[in-house]
């Protein structure tokens, strides 16, 4: 997960928690991965919201700078829970570039079928990576770090349905136009 053999800590040992210092670095490595993760998909969010056009623009730059808000709590949340374990929390851009799991944005997207497909799909592998982390600090016996990638996780999955739904809807527009016209 991180690209040096040291893991981004400052020094898991001076903080009072119950958890062992050895499970710590493990959590915030995990964590930092997520936060880096976390800031690259906001980005990703704010591209689409800028660069949206189409007829359902207005409606969707709104949609994407909610989810966007939503991902600042959490980057917010997840940055928290790293110092709270000794850790360091890593959420520059730079960093995030490194250690994101997501694909590069396509920059050439301008229209709303194309925004809401590159979310859906981005949303789609971070919801993933929230799983596989819930059950990765169940394991560790960190309760607290689970329950926070669980609450983000039922955020993630809203969000996606509701981008499905506006995928579906929009495939049977088109569908439906193209039977009107023959």
């Amino acid at each position: 997960m991180t690209s040096s053999s040291e893991p981004f800590t400052t020094r898991p040992d001076t903080t009072l928690t119950s958890i062992p210092p050895q499970v710590r670095v493990q959590l915030i490595d995990i964590l930092n991965q997520t936060l880096a993760t976390s800031v690259d998909l906001k980005t990703q969010i704010k591209q689409a919201q800028w660069n949206v056009k189409g007829s359902q623009s207005y409606q969707l730059y709104e949609l994407f700078d909610e989810i966007a808000g939503e991902l600042s709590v959490f980057i917010d949340l997840l940055a928290e829970r790293i110092v709270s374990l000794g850790g360091l929390a890593m959420g520059t851009a730079r960093t995030a570039t490194k250690q994101s799991v997501l694909p590069e944005y396509p920059l050439h997207n301008t229209e709303s079928k194309d925004h809401i497909a590159s979310l859906a799909e981005r949303l789609a592998i971070f919801g993933s990576l929230l799983w596989e982390n819930i059950d990765r600090a169940s394991i560790l016996g960190d309760a607290d770090t689970a329950y926070l990638y669980a609450e983000v996780s039922v955020v993630i999955d809203k969000r996606m349905w509701l981008l499905d739904a506006l995928l579906l809807s929009s495939q049977v527009d088109v569908n439906h136009q193209i039977a009107c016209y023959n």
